[in-house]
């Protein structure tokens, strides 16, 4: 049942991307849970590496909130179900506070404060500036006077008089107040690579970035002021909004690769296929010798086959293993990092690296994003995942290319925004395979969770018959 209830909240948002908003959110989110408060983060955006920071930092699984994917009415549900009452939410924005899918701003952190009625606490980089960032401050109070602008984290001060000259200005000619001033760091806590920040699998200690953040932020964050803001927040009427595939009655085991190649996986993904009934089998695609025989369909996340390329391509009886599995028409749905592993070959830093071959195209890395923000795609072709005539919404971020050997792939899907694979075209088609550089949310694409159930189950009736079903055959069976 709808009831109404408090959610404590803030959002934490930035004058532009890099402002130093994830340093804050993690810094703020360890000072609460120090403190004995309980926490839950959220991420603005389709953002996977940020996601697993806070994941780490909250101590409880991270969700994305994005209007543009999910719709407003999607958004305010995930929200409402998995933020805490009796604690603090922390909603980390992305970019700056109104960038978002245009020049007015749609679906910007703006758009998802006003959406959930969550005050924002306005992250500067402050470095080599004084009065001038009071004019930051005050234009995005103009632009838009009814957001909740409530307070100011100056960040890279230089010192304590720069610290009290900005203060002074912008608690002067804004009228709000600064909680707080982060000095500037010598060397990066959070190191960054092509994708942004380094992912969280792959950082050397996690124990010793939680001393130093601690370090950081200890004594000049204002926490008690942070929490009356956070719950002078309006208390919101829980959601009824339910987006959640049809329990499985078959037993279907659905693998998915999980390893520090592997890791961009939005958790309502696998939950929601979790709760319909299925059996989830991580498996290391850098560990294992072989796929498991009682698989029913794989899904293959992003990450960064690229920085394993070597040890993936080492990997020969796993890579033979994926190869034989889709030749015997195992269901395999493959995002990005995915796609990647299952061409014939990738180039990385000048080296060729041997993949498994499903399709036979050669991937290359690129010095800068071959595809790069929201996506847009009408599918148009035989599949054995996604209805035709389904228009969706997702995200791609990308630096790969294909280069060779797209000449007669089968496609699935028209771009209407976006890149794609090749030729405004995505979900590239062989077998029961789909290979696509979009990441789908499945709460905004409830489709795809039914159709991964819909070709396990159809699957499983199959195992022991030796048949391989083709996508045509699977969609008029759709």
């Amino acid at each position: 049942m709808s009831e109404l209830r408090a959610f404590p909240r803030l959002t934490i948002a930035g004058m532009s991307g890099s402002s130093g908003k994830t340093i804050v959110s993690l810094g703020l989110l360890a000072l609460l849970r120090r403190a004995g408060i309980e926490v839950r983060a959220f991420k603005k955006g389709p953002d996977y590496i940020d996601t697993s920071w806070l994941t780490w930092a909250s101590g409880h699984t991270a969700r994305n909130l994005d209007t543009y994917l999910m719709g407003p009415e999607c958004v305010f549900d995930s929200f409402t179900r998995h933020a805490v009452s009796d604690g603090i939410n922390v909603i980390e924005g992305n970019r700056g506070l109104f960038d978002g899918f245009d020049a007015a701003g749609t679906h910007s952190t703006a758009a998802l404060a006003r959406c959930l009625s969550a005050p924002v606490i306005l992250v500067v980089n402050a470095s080599k500036v004084t009065r001038t960032a009071a004019a930051f401050v005050l234009g995005c109070q103009k632009l838009d006077p009814e957001l909740a602008i409530r307070g100011v984290i100056l960040n890279n001060i230089s010192g304590e008089r720069h610290s009290n000259v900005l203060r002074s200005a912008i608690e002067s000619v804004c009228s709000i107040p600064v909680l707080g001033a982060l000095p500037h760091a010598k060397t990066a806590l959070l190191p960054e690579r092509h994708l942004g920040l380094l992912p969280l699998q792959e950082h050397s200690s996690a124990e010793k970035f939680d001393q130093d953040l601690l370090e950081l932020v200890a004594g000049r964050l204002d926490v008690d002021a942070l929490l009356t803001i956070a719950r002078s927040a309006p208390p919101l009427q829980t959601s009824v909004f339910a987006n959640s595939p049809e329990p499985t009655a078959a037993q279907v085991n659905i693998g998915y690769l999980k390893d520090t190649a592997f890791t961009f996986y939005y958790p309502e993904n696998l939950e929601l296929l979790e709760k319909a009934g299925a059996r989830l089998i991580p498996i290391s695609a850098l560990n294992a010798v072989a796929l498991p025989d009682d698989l029913h369909v794989l899904y293959i996340g992003g990450g960064f086959p690229e920085t394993h390329a070597q040890a993936l391509s080492q990997n020969s009886s796993f890579l033979r293993s994926l190869r034989q599995a889709a030749q015997r028409g195992l269901p395999i749905y493959a995002e990005c990092g995915g796609l990647i592993l299952l061409a014939k070959d990738f180039t990385w830093n000048g080296c060729r690296y041997p993949m498994a071959g499903v399709f036979p195209m050669e991937v290359e890395f690129c010095e800068s994003p071959q595809g790069h923000g929201y996506t847009e795609l009408y599918v148009d072709g035989a599949n054995p995942f996604l209805p035709l005539g389904l228009r969706l919404r997702g995200h791609e971020f990308h630096y790969s290319r294909i280069v060779r050997g797209q000449e007669g792939l089968a496609t699935a899907g028209a771009v209407v925004r976006g890149m794609g694979c090749f030729s405004k075209r995505d979900f590239l088609v062989t077998n029961n395979v789909v290979a696509t550089y979009t990441h789908l949310h499945a709460l905004a694409t409830p489709e795809w969770s039914e159709g991964i159930l819909k070709a396990a189950r159809n699957s499983a009736s199959r195992v022991g018959l030796g048949e391989a079903t083709s996508p045509a055959e699977v969609a008029r069976a759709q």
